[in-house]
């Protein structure tokens, strides 16, 4: 079978390309999965293009032969050390049909199921029927390909909310297809949540959906829109997609000026509510930069939130209840929409890398190993 890998090579470059390696079997516990659509998310091409310098990105061989190569800056080698000479396979989630299983996993034979645990960009895939969710009959593996890294984040957000004592949420890079997601959860769960764009079209996206509170980055009036939002909702809590620039810091200072406005005694401290953002992106790769006058008072945090210790330390109960909740809504709150479906050997074409390398909004894409 043909497996996508990246690996980074002694002379400071990163090698993409096809290894065709055996098809595994599956152990007592595990199945064989057929992959036919897998996404590729932001984190995957993490590891993928990991700290590639794309201006020297070339390619070297034809059709399934092919690498794509690319340098990797001197300055940043030193912590690529660790993958040196070692092929990763790409691809965090999937799905696709069962077609054979260990003695503890018959039952799953034939089945469509959704799949986590890397390597998904691949013909053929083994991993614990644990890591799977089985879908309804009606549903088809490109409907439940992104069963999982945008469902459960945005799951695992609305959990965090409420289990860190907060009642309302602020979201960035909120057009996304988790974005989007995280409004349809909202909405059916009766909280209040502030959807931060950068583009026109894109309000008007989310106030589709039923959006309350869509607060434009690119508008002369950004600042003044968002307190408001915040003194409508007393969002305290937000999760940044960007990670990095200045969004954070003016999302606390707008949350600060907003509490603020309710405070009926004076404190040279600001506030006496706590205000977080979580960074759970790097959409911005330049440094996080906060206001040098402290516009925020002294009750803030900023932190980094990932969904796999949120799962881990959720307990077996809450991760079956979410994967159910996924399962069942698959159609509505968590479809997801790609603008193309590519082989694995066109996901090493130049033209195709340079558009779902861009992370721009409506421009996802699926990889589908059985073409």
């Amino acid at each position: 079978m043909l497996q996508l890998t990246s690996t980074i090579t002694e002379n400071a470059t990163i090698e993409i390309g096809l290894r065709d390696i055996e098809i595994p079997k599956p152990g007592a516990d595990e199945v064989l999965i057929e992959v036919q659509a897998s996404p590729i998310n932001p984190s995957d091409l993490g590891t993928l293009v990991g700290a590639g310098d794309l201006t020297s990105i070339r390619v070297e061989g034809e059709a399934d032969q092919a690498k794509v190569i690319m340098d990797i800056p001197e300055s940043v080698m030193w912590a690529m050390k660790p993958r040196i000479g070692k092929p990763l396979p790409v691809g965090n989630e999937g799905s696709g049909i069962v077609t054979e299983a260990g003695e503890n996993a018959k039952h799953l034979i034939g089945k469509v199921v959704s799949a986590v645990g890397g390597g998904m960009y691949a013909q053929y895939r083994v991993l614990p029927a644990m890591a799977c969710i089985e879908m309804p009959d009606d549903i088809e593996p490109k409907d439940c390909a992104s069963s999982f890294v945008n469902p459960l984040t945005a799951l695992g957000m609305v959990d965090t909310m409420k289990s860190e004592g907060h009642s309302a949420l602020i979201h960035t890079a909120a057009a996304s297809n988790l974005g989007q997601m995280l409004v349809k959860i909202c909405l059916a769960d009766n909280i209040p949540l502030i959807n931060i764009v950068r583009k026109s079209e894109q309000v008007d996206l989310l106030k589709s959906l039923g959006a309350q509170h869509v607060c434009n980055s690119s508008d002369d009036n950004f600042k003044d829109s968002l307190v408001d939002a915040i003194k409508a909702t007393n969002a305290t809590l937000a999760f940044d997609a960007t990670g990095g620039g200045e969004l954070s810091g003016r999302i606390l200072s707008c949350m600060e000026i907003a509490l603020r406005a309710n405070m009926k005694e004076f404190s040279p401290y600001g506030s006496t509510q706590h205000k977080q953002v979580y960074i759970y992106g790097a959409l911005n790769q330049s440094g996080i930069s906060l206001p040098n006058n402290r516009s925020f008072g002294m009750y803030w945090g900023i932190g980094g939130w990932l969904l796999t210790p949120f799962l881990e330390n959720a307990g077996m109960e809450k991760n079956i209840a979410l994967r159910q909740r996924v399962s069942s809504e698959i159609k509505t709150t968590f479809t997801s929409s790609y603008t193309k479906e590519i082989s694995l050997a066109q996901a090493l074409s130049l033209d195709e890398m340079m558009v779902y390398g861009s992370i721009a909004t409506g421009k996802k894409y699926l990889i589908n190993p059985s073409l």
